[in-house]
C-alpha cells in the first residue's frame, strides 16, 4: 500500500465523520455513493485513522445489527468492508443455509471469483435497503482475493452463507445493490418475512410468489 498523501479529501472526510459520538449514520439506497465504484485503498488514511474508522465500522455494524457493513455505506467511497457473524440462528438453519459463525474481520481491496458452477438462492437483506429483503441467487463458493487492515495477502476459498456476506459487501464496493441480482418477485417486506418467510429455505416462498430457484 502507498505512502500516505496527508490531508486526502478521504482522510479529512473521514476524521469529520469520526469526530461524533455512537454509531455512524448508514446510507439507504438512492444517495450516488452506492452506485459508483469504491476507490482501491492505497494509504488514503494513515495507520491511526484507519484503525479507527476499522472501528467505527465494527460499532455501527453491531448496532444497526448486521454481518456485515461496506464503507460506501457510511458514505465513504474507499473498498474497505468488515464482517462478522455469531449465526444465532437454529441448527436447521444453519444447515440448510452454511450459516457458521464468523469473527471480526477487515476485508480491503476485495475481490471475489465463483468456484464451481454451485449456485444458492436465500432472501437476503441490506442495512442500506432497510424495511425489505428479497431471494438472491449466489455462487456457492468463491475465491476472496484482497488484503486484512494490516496489508496481509487475503487469498482464500469460502463457502456457504460466509460466502453471501463476501458477494454481498464486495458488491457494495462496485455500486451494486442486492436488489440488482434478486428475484423481483419475491420481495418481501419485513413484516411479510417475519409472518410468513422465515423457512430455512425460500422453497414455499418460490411457490407462493411464482419464482423459479436455481
Amino acid at each position: 500500500m502507498g505512502t500516505w498523501a496527508a490531508r486526502t479529501p478521504l482522510a479529512e472526510q473521514v476524521a469529520e465523520l469520526l469526530a461524533g459520538a455512537g454509531p455512524l449514520p448508514i446510507v439507504e439506497a438512492g444517495d450516488p455513493v452506492l452506485r459508483r465504484p469504491a476507490e482501491p485503498f492505497d494509504g488514503q488514511l494513515e495507520p491511526a485513522l484507519l484503525a479507527r474508522f476499522v472501528e467505527a465500522l465494527r460499532v455501527t455494524m453491531r448496532a444497526a445489527p448486521g454481518v456485515g457493513l461496506a464503507a460506501v455505506q457510511v458514505g465513504v467511497a474507499l473498498r474497505i468492508a468488515v464482517l462478522e457473524d455469531p449465526a444465532p440462528v437454529p441448527p436447521e438453519v444453519r444447515q440448510a443455509r452454511g450459516r457458521v459463525p464468523q469473527p471480526f474481520r477487515v476485508l480491503v481491496n476485495p475481490a471475489y471469483e465463483p468456484v464451481g458452477p454451485g449456485r444458492a438462492a436465500f432472501f437476503e437483506g441490506c442495512l442500506s435497503v432497510p424495511g425489505w429483503q428479497a431471494v438472491v441467487a449466489r455462487h456457492a463458493q468463491v475465491r476472496l482475493t484482497g488484503a486484512d487492515e494490516r496489508g496481509r495477502a487475503l487469498d482464500e476459498v469460502v463457502t456457504g452463507w460466509p460466502a453471501r456476506i463476501v458477494q454481498h459487501e464486495t458488491d457494495h464496493l462496485d455500486g451494486t445493490l442486492y436488489v440488482d441480482r434478486a428475484e423481483p418477485r419475491s420481495l418481501a417486506s419485513a413484516r411479510s418475512m417475519t409472518e410468513r418467510w422465515t423457512q430455512p429455505t425460500p422453497h414455499e416462498a418460490a411457490t407462493a410468489l411464482g419464482f423459479d430457484l436455481p
